[in-house]
């Protein structure tokens, strides 16, 4: 475990350490037992992040010219689905002073192009492949064929985004930092951003795009056809991030309380970076003439849903088509092409598409 700490939301949360972490210092433990012909119980390495790392090691092993152990992977107060993970390391004696990195059980497979590697090269990153090099090398100069490998890797990257970037089979062993900072929004939004990328490289032009879960089960509702991806909060940095990579439409699907929030301009729709619904309400009442009773019954609404109790109460339910258009308007602003082609249904959970 780690004693690396940030504070998010007022909370104190553990930070954890990559799949990369425990590739690198497997395969540099592995390395120090074949070298010395003895097994070690910890080894130390260094990451890209400038923490150094002082790890356990688990199920060491010592063959003819051979050695393999492991490293349990902890993901901190991070939701991980990887968290507690056997990341293997077997390490072969070469001739030359080549290192040659592969993946085994439980490693996914590269499938589709566009990727951080070649179509059939296993799933282990730029970063980790540079740390599993570069430690093997601070206690060695000879070649290696290292094999990474995870019994449980094939069960838990039916639990990963692995299948939806064109990865299968297993894991990823990934990390640009070695440390895995809780709740990362940065991380996030490069799951996202490789989704998108994986999207654009089978060749599809349009694609659509809702914050959560209800909205994915909206656009089932809605026979929407195409290829979909979970945003979350992010609507500005994903739409942004689609319409430079090259699609020519998208189409946007969202809760009323999310999108209200893009209709007056926040790109952001966290709760804890703005709560502007009742202010995107009472802006778009206030343009159609609504009285200053309506309004003060709006301002005073907990959720959006009450909101549009309100609206429909007073006869402004014609406001919902003004907030979608200024969705869009804002959108196209924020990307500067008001020629882009954009779709949008905004839902309700009482009445469902409005």
């Amino acid at each position: 475990m780690t004693d690396l700490y940030v504070i998010k939301e007022g909370k104190k949360l553990r930070c954890g350490y990559t799949t990369g972490s425990c590739a690198a210092a497997a395969a540099k433990a592995a390395v120090t037992m074949l070298e010395t012909e003895k097994t070690v119980k910890f080894i130390e390495i260094d990451t890209p992040a400038g923490v150094r790392l002082n790890l356990e090691v688990k199920n060491p092993h010592i063959g003819d010219n051979y050695a393999s152990c492991c490293i349990i992977k902890d993901g901190g107060d991070d939701p991980d689905s990887t968290d507690g993970m056997e990341i293997y390391v077997k390490v072969t004696k070469r001739q030359d002073n080549y290192i040659i990195i592969d993946g085994g059980e439980g490693i996914g497979r590269i499938k589709k192009t566009g990727l951080f590697g070649n179509v059939g090269e296993a799933a282990i990153n730029p970063v980790p492949r540079r740390m599993i090099h570069d430690e093997i090398k601070k206690v060695s100069n000879s070649g290696y064929d290292v094999l990474v490998y995870a019994p449980q890797g094939v069960e838990v990257g039916k639990r990963t985004f692995n299948e939806n970037i064109g990865i299968e089979g297993g894991i990823s062993i990934i990390g640009t930092k070695g440390i895995v900072e809780p709740m990362s929004e940065e991380a996030l939004l490069k799951t996202i951003y490789i989704e998108i990328d994986s999207i654009y490289e089978d060749g599809v032009r349009e694609i659509i795009l809702f914050p959560g879960n209800y909205g994915e089960k909206m656009t089932d509702t809605l026979g929407l056809q195409g290829r979909r991806v979970k945003i979350s909060n992010f609507i500005g940095d994903t739409v942004s991030y689609c319409y430079s990579r090259g699609f020519e439409s998208i189409i946007l699907v969202g809760h009323i309380g999310k999108l209200c929030k893009l209709s007056v301009g926040a790109f952001n729709t966290h709760s804890k970076i703005c709560d502007v619904r009742m202010e995107a309400f009472v802006y778009y009442l206030a343009l159609k003439g609504a009285s200053n009773d309506c309004l003060l019954k709006v301002s005073k609404c907990l959720t959006s849903e009450e909101a549009l109790e309100v609206v429909k109460e007073h006869g402004y339910v014609d406001i919902i088509e003004d907030m979608k258009n200024g969705c869009i308007e804002r959108i196209k602003r924020y990307i500067k092409n008001e020629d882009f082609n954009i779709k949008l249904y905004m839902y309700s959970m009482k009445y469902g598409v409005l």
